[in-house]
């Protein structure tokens, strides 16, 4: 079948370590599920991947991708849900030690077919295409999780969100507005925050910019490049829900007077459960929301996309389709 994957890894050249080509169909172990992939997407994990970030030598090659959507077996619609499990484990997948994503520890999902438990697959409503629901298993479930599980954030609240441009951004900026919140967001590029009023952002700012006031909570995607910002931006008692460090993970300064005397709060996140990716879903179809597509290509020319990242040039979600 054919499958985007890496065979070695890259630091300083990641899409070196890049193929595009036949691999073996994969296998399903008990418990397991064959899905054949209508569209999938492509995150910052992928490129990590390339890196050797969160992939072990031993595991290739390995094919990338977290996200899908498609058919099951019975020919149902389906959407991936991405986090693995330890088959004993109950409750809260993502806070199981020995969690995995697909393309980590199983093959992923740039492919034709993937193999997935039983238990991560996930009604996709007709409402929605396939490249749409194939967006948002990894970003947009983050978003969902930082937004309303771990921010618990409440219609009227005002949140700033960093990097305006990013999956996990445009994300936050659609589900906030849908939900009620007041979104302010940041980007160096003037373009991108053109795009992020359009998207829904009540206003947008160059990056580091002084607000027109403090807000109840920052989605912080971007790590070190932001930090700073992230917490001067926050009103007393307020919350930074961080998920990722795209800038680096070694701040200059982590604010930590202003988080002690501010009593601000510094919540982790990652990813989302099951549950969190149906109720999601259920939230689009509803309000009609959707998930920005920066541009879909065939999965055969998925190096454009993976150069586009690497560049980044997108805003909002790169797709393949098959």
């Amino acid at each position: 079948m054919l499958a985007v994957y890496a065979d070695r890894f890259s630091k300083d050249d990641p899409l070196s370590a890049l193929q595009v080509g036949e691999r073996p169909d994969p296998d399903v172990p008990d418990g397991w599920t064959t899905l054949t992939v209508k569209a999938a997407s492509l995150n910052h994990h992928d490129l990590f991947s390339l890196r050797g970030v969160g992939l072990r030598e031993e595991a290739l090659p390995m094919i990338l991708g977290c996200d899908a959507a498609g058919y099951d077996e019975d020919g149902n619609e389906v959407v991936v849900h991405a986090v693995i499990s330890d088959p004993s484990w109950t409750g809260d997948e993502t806070l199981d030690p020995r969690r995995s994503l697909l393309s980590e520890r199983y093959q992923g999902t740039l492919a034709e077919k993937v193999a997935v438990p039983r238990r991560n697959v996930v009604p996709k409503p007709a409402s929605m295409s396939f490249e749409e629901a194939a967006c948002l298993p990894t970003a947009w479930l983050t978003a969902y999780r930082m937004l309303f599980t771990r921010g618990d954030l409440r219609a009227g609240e005002t949140v700033l969100v960093q990097g305006a441009g990013g999956g996990v951004a445009t994300a936050a900026i659609v589900l906030g507005r849908a939900a009620g919140l007041r979104v302010l967001v940041t980007s160096r590029d003037e373009a991108k925050r053109a795009r992020a009023l359009e998207l829904g952002a009540h206003e947008a700012f160059e990056s580091g910019a002084r607000l027109p006031g403090k807000v109840d909570a920052v989605i912080e995607t971007v790590g070190r490049a932001t930090w700073s910002h992230s917490i001067r931006s926050l009103r007393p008692g307020g919350r930074i829900i961080t998920s990722g460090t795209t800038s680096g993970p070694n701040l200059d300064d982590a604010e930590l007077t202003r988080i002690f005397f501010l009593q601000l709060s510094v919540i982790g996140s990652t990813m989302g459960t099951r549950d969190e990716l149906a109720s999601l879903v259920t939230m689009l179809d509803a309000t009609g929301a959707r998930p920005l597509i920066d541009r879909t290509l065939p999965m055969a020319d998925a190096r454009e996309g993976f150069a586009a990242m690497l560049e980044g040039e997108q805003f909002g979600k790169i797709v393949f389709t098959l």
